[in-house]
């Protein structure tokens, strides 16, 4: 959002204010106090305005300038209604040099998980992109999946979801998938140029309506429907702290992780792996404890195994 508009709605959301006092605090124009304070009302903010002045009286549901506000993360919020892949937005705003954007969306069309699958978020649903421009090497990048998995983990905990994680990136919910992470990133060998991490957190969608069998969403789980502007400011305060404190990261996915102590097959590159997931290592690799003793799983294809699979 705009510095001058944020810095009149925080004037709105201290009481009726008079328009001149706004424009006198913030040194513009009267006039420019009326063009934001419409700007507000066109994006969805319910502004009041009588004989003491202006005053904020509701915040839209959802949206960009609803999620910027109140936000405690840095990140400026680029909303679609509607966008083929938040992911791709993000990579374009890459390419024009910008950082610390988060691409939002109440649709997606034509959006690409791991191993390039592709599917349909359908309205309801909270479906964003964090561009980052973060100074670590590539090997350091899955940090950021498991960071997210984590922020995404917890903001459905505290909605009432009691929510776990499957490495490498999913959120379940008793083996229900919740939300998935899908992370991208360009640079060199000893340098990152830009990351985006992708989440898809089934927010208020009907379980019928997801692409995927079996999936759930947190209106569903918890009976009903979840406050989304409160649930990605939530999420983004969430996965901003942690990206702060790297060395946090790992013993939180531990604290949720589903994945650990179940019996585990992994198809990876150069075939496939069976056994017991022990541990999780940075950057995000999978131990497994297989009968020919442990293997390091960095990417693959994970299942979790009842006792009773071959």
């Amino acid at each position: 959002m705009q510095e001058t508009r944020a810095a009149v709605l925080d004037a709105l959301a201290d009481g009726p204010t008079p328009g001149p006092a706004i424009a006198d605090s913030l040194g513009v124009s009267r006039a420019a106090v009326w063009k934001h304070v419409e700007a507000l009302r066109a994006a969805g903010f319910e502004v009041a305005s009588g004989d003491d002045g202006y005053e904020l009286v509701s915040v839209p549901e959802f949206g960009g300038p609803a999620v910027e506000y109140g936000l405690n993360a840095p990140f400026e919020i680029e909303f679609h209604d509607s966008i083929d892949s938040t992911n791709a937005r993000a990579r374009a705003l890459a390419a024009e040099g910008r950082s610390d954007v988060v691409v939002l969306a109440d649709e997606q069309t034509g959006g690409r998980g791991r191993l390039d699958r592709t599917w349909t978020s359908p309205s309801g649903g909270i479906w964003l992109s964090i561009l980052l421009r973060p100074t670590v090497p590539p090997a350091s990048v899955p940090l950021y999946t498991l960071a997210a998995a984590v922020a995404t983990a917890r903001t459905a905990r505290e909605a009432g979801v009691e929510a776990t994680i499957k490495w490498p990136n999913d959120v379940l919910v008793e083996g229900r998938k919740l939300a998935g992470v899908l992370t991208e990133m360009e640079g060199e060998a000893d340098r990152v140029s830009w990351v985006v991490v992708g989440v898809g957190l089934n927010a208020n969608v009907d379980p019928d309506a997801l692409p995927r069998a079996g999936a759930t969403s947190l209106a569903h789980e918890r009976g009903g429907p979840v406050d989304r502007r409160a649930v990605t400011q939530r999420l983004l305060s969430t996965f901003d702290a942690l990206r702060g404190d790297p060395d946090a990261i790992l013993p939180a996915w531990r604290s949720l992780a589903a994945t650990l102590d179940q019996r585990v097959r992994v198809e990876t590159p150069s075939g496939t792996v069976e056994g017991r997931a022990v541990d999780v290592r940075a950057p995000g690799a999978l131990v497994i404890e297989t009968d020919d003793g442990r293997e390091v799983v960095t990417a693959g294809d994970c299942e979790h195994l009842r006792s009773s699979d071959p």
